[in-house]
């Protein structure tokens, strides 16, 4: 196999597929990408098993065939090389040589035929998205994703497809986030839901670059295959039950605050500073349409910030885990934001005022 082609044409391709690699692998192939050189066309793909990231791209193929090569190792070679440089791979028996320039490095090689294929299977739904809006889903609630939690259908996202919405839900069990985009589906017929894994979500996150308008969803039973212009993303779902979320979304929010969300946002970010470390919680108190936002730790230090509001009830104190305020704030992008709450001990609302799009439930904590 040889093949050559501009640094630039490879480095972006390189670099996503690289990311899927696991740094520590059981299998000593699985540390390196499979590259097939066919008729002036690369394909590189890695894996961990769960998540496969196959990229194309045009090269002048001297000599076709396949082989895999370190990924680490050539990511890194292919970054440190100038900007312009023309790059040549050639394979021979177990070695690969990488010339560019003055420049020459030789490679570890493994058997092409020893690298394992992402199982994928048919589609029971299929459909076509804008890069945008599935990239803004994506935005809107990745960070209530769960991180390794024993409920292992937490940790990832609820894609939701009907033959209006496309919906993406992700909750850890302390807060939830929702976000629905209306698309025609017309090949739908039912609700269809599947979990993606917390590592498929942020590989399509990076994938969706703008560069082409829309992006192919493949829904099946065990997998998700992603296609956004030159790449190709197949990930394994989550086998488990979703949380039914619609039954956590608060449906009596009779005491609500409207406020300026980056006031809100700053003011939060300033009492977090005195919170404590690991509980990060916050007291919030309402009096007469202003709010008063106040913060302690086990050092006796205090932190209070007060902010006007808009409120409708009576009296309310209640206590939160700043951080997971502070995120709700972070990803909307409304210039105002409304909390709703029915008591002390209910979970909050909160949503961006002119944005019915995304909702967020983040529940309160005894202080």
């Amino acid at each position: 196999m040889k093949f050559t082609l501009p640094r630039e044409q490879l480095l972006r391709p390189l670099q996503l597929v690289t990311g899927v690699v696991e740094r520590r692998q059981t299998l000593p192939v699985l540390a390196n990408l499979l590259i097939k050189a066919t008729d002036n066309r690369l394909e590189i793909t890695g894996t961990d098993l769960e998540v496969e990231l196959v990229a194309e791209c045009d090269a002048l193929v001297e000599q076709t065939g396949e082989a895999t090569l370190p990924a680490r190792k050539l990511a890194d070679i292919w970054r440190s090389l100038g900007d312009g440089a023309e790059v040549t791979v050639g394979v021979e028996g177990d070695r690969a040589v990488v010339r560019s320039g003055r420049s020459r490095f030789s490679l570890a090689t493994l058997p092409a035929a020893d690298f394992p294929k992402v199982p994928g299977g048919e589609a029971d739904v299929a459909l076509e998205v804008p890069q945008s809006d599935l990239r803004a889903l994506i935005d809107a609630v990745s960070f209530a994703m769960a991180q390794q939690d024993v409920r292992y259908f937490l940790n990832g996202m609820l894609l939701e497809v009907t033959s209006d919405h496309l919906r993406a839900v992700a909750t850890d069990g302390h807060r939830l986030a929702m976000s629905t985009v209306d698309c025609s589906n017309p090949g739908v017929a039912a609700k269809f839901q599947s979990i993606v894994p917390r590592k498929g979500v942020l590989e399509l996150a990076r994938l969706l670059d703008g560069e082409s308008e829309t992006v192919a969803l493949h829904l099946g039973g065990n997998h998700l295959t992603a296609q956004a212009g030159p790449f190709t993303m197949t990930t394994k779902l989550v086998d488990g039950q979703f949380p039914d979320y619609e039954k956590v979304v608060p449906a009596d929010g009779s005491r609500a605050l409207e406020g300026d969300r980056e006031t809100l946002r700053q003011a939060f970010q300033r009492a977090s500073i005195l919170s404590n470390e690991k509980y990060r919680g916050v007291r919030l108190t309402l009096v007469d349409e202003q709010l008063t936002i106040q913060a302690n730790n086990p050092e006796q230090e205090e932190a209070e910030e007060t902010v006007a509001v808009d409120f409708n009830g009576g009296d309310l104190e209640i206590g939160f885990n700043v951080s997971y305020l502070l995120d709700v704030l972070g990803v909307l992008d409304t210039e105002s934001v409304r909390l709703s709450v029915s008591d002390a001990n209910s979970s909050a609302l909160i949503e961006g005022i002119g944005d019915e799009s995304s909702v967020y439930v983040v529940m309160p904590m005894r202080l």
